[in-house]
């Protein structure tokens, strides 16, 4: 594994092409929670942090010396072919990959349902040099779209950065925090995961970005002991608010990358339920892959009342958070990727059957 101290051998350029977020580099990793920066190193922006790279969204202003590039797919998939292939033109020396800024599967289906986004898919993956899939998911919609050289790489998080450690001790912890908040995507189940949630008996916490509508909905679900969180909180607050609880639960069959479980590793707080590809690789004993309601109910209702147990659990994700999802160990898979890529996605390719 890549020491944290030592610069990884790719600083990778992430670009966002027309993109809301500004240019920004990442010359100290993570840096720390609270520390003046346009973006928190989280989803892509993690990628560049993790190799202490850049996140771009004007092409012109990743440096000549920069051989590495994730092209980032948004919904103008016109616009992105064009920027592949423009910088294809620019160098042959460059490694260009590609990846679904929206990587649920509900998400590609509806971007990939329009028949003009499929063609432009299907070019792009053709033409890149690779794809590099934050889900294990939609690793085989990238193939068989004709993408060379694709390999599963969570998206990393700050696990081996003590600046980055929310954990609160066990007497300083009560209550069941909602991992979920979108009631009008259905694959997301926020509703079924509130009323399992209110079943518990523990207070309930969760956020409403949706105002009076939200509120409105939360309120006739006429859950007792429930705190509602108003509209967004800055990152670190957010994550102060998670380390105050025993637990995040959720039930959500999205497949995405698993934020809301990769948020928990930095709490030390298990997450039970979601089927992420963060779920998968650092909550196994309690993410939601062939797990029902009843059974996850169990588990937490143990893990609120069993000290011991959710100890265990604690520290089994964070042992597999090092390995498997730490800057280090990302900046390390990126590297190996874009070094040698059609290795790096055979490797993958086989973890990737693990966690399906």
């Amino acid at each position: 594994m890549i020491p944290f101290c030592n610069a990884p051998p790719v600083q990778l350029a992430v670009l966002n092409p027309g993109g809301n977020d500004r240019d920004q580099s990442f010359p100290d990793g993570a840096a720390t929670p609270d520390a003046p920066v346009p973006h928190t190193p989280l989803n892509y922006h993690a990628y560049a942090a993790c190799t202490r790279g850049t996140f771009h969204r004007d092409p012109a202003r990743i440096l000549p010396t920069q051989r590495e590039i994730l092209l980032v797919l948004r919904r103008d998939l016109k616009h992105c072919l064009k920027t592949l292939r423009a910088l294809k033109s620019e160098s042959d020396t460059r490694r260009i990959a590609v990846s679904l800024k929206e990587s649920g599967m509900h998400q590609a289906a509806h971007l990939l349902s329009n028949p003009a986004n499929l063609t432009l898919f299907r070019a792009i993956c053709t033409e890149a040099d690779g794809c590099i899939s934050s889900t294990p998911d939609l690793a085989g919609i990238y193939r068989a779209a004709g993408a060379r050289n694709v390999a599963f790489i969570p998206t990393p998080y700050p696990v081996d950065s003590p600046a980055w450690n929310f954990t609160l001790p066990l007497p300083e912890r009560a209550g069941i925090f909602i991992g979920t908040r979108e009631w009008t995507i259905p694959s997301r189940n926020h509703a079924a995961a509130l009323l399992l949630a209110s079943s518990l008996g523990a207070p309930v916490t969760v956020i409403n970005e949706d105002g009076h509508s939200g509120r409105k909905r939360l309120q006739s679900a006429a859950i007792p002991n429930l705190t509602i969180i108003e509209g967004r909180l800055r990152y670190p607050d957010y994550l102060r608010i998670i380390a105050r609880h025993r637990i995040v639960l959720q039930l959500d069959r999205s497949a995405v990358p698993g934020q809301v479980a990769g948020d928990a590793l930095l709490c030390g707080v298990p997450c039970i339920g979601g089927d992420g590809a963060i779920d998968r690789l650092a909550h196994p004993e309690t993410c939601g892959i062939s797990r029902d309601p009843a059974e996850l109910r169990e588990i937490a209702a143990t893990l609120l009342k069993d000290d011991k147990a959710l100890t265990h659990i604690i520290h089994q994700s964070r042992c597999l958070a090092q390995t498997h999802l730490s800057f280090p160990a990302i900046a390390q898979e990126l590297a190996r990727y874009f070094i040698d890529p059609e290795q790096s996605a055979e490797t993958k390719g086989i973890q990737t059957e693990l966690l399906l």
